[in-house]
């Protein structure tokens, strides 16, 4: 950022095989890895973790959303999100909660 100042959202991005699921700007990203769940805050340090069987919530304007998701990776950068899963809540490849 031009200004110095830490940025205040994160860019989410979730992605199946089959479509875009989210991408928003959101304040705060809870992600349900192989190893438990962590939250991601903005200027959060570079991370690649693999993402378990749950649901990811992220908080957008004050209120908390949330998908679904099963299986694949997350990438994680200061200023952005993105996950690759197998399969997302609403989408036509399977059933997230199977």
């Amino acid at each position: 950022m031009s200004d110095g100042l830490p940025a205040t959202t994160l860019h989410l991005k979730v992605v199946t095989p089959r479509r875009l699921l989210v991408e928003t700007d959101v304040e705060a990203v809870f992600l349900p890895t192989v190893e438990g769940q962590i939250g991601v805050l903005p200027g959060h340090r570079p991370l690649f973790v693999g993402i378990g069987r749950g649901k990811l919530i992220y908080r957008e304007g004050g209120s908390d959303e949330s998908v679904a998701i099963r299986g694949g990776y997350a990438q994680v950068q200061p200023e952005k999100v993105v996950v690759l899963t197998e399969v997302g809540e609403n989408d036509d490849s399977g059933d997230a909660s199977a």
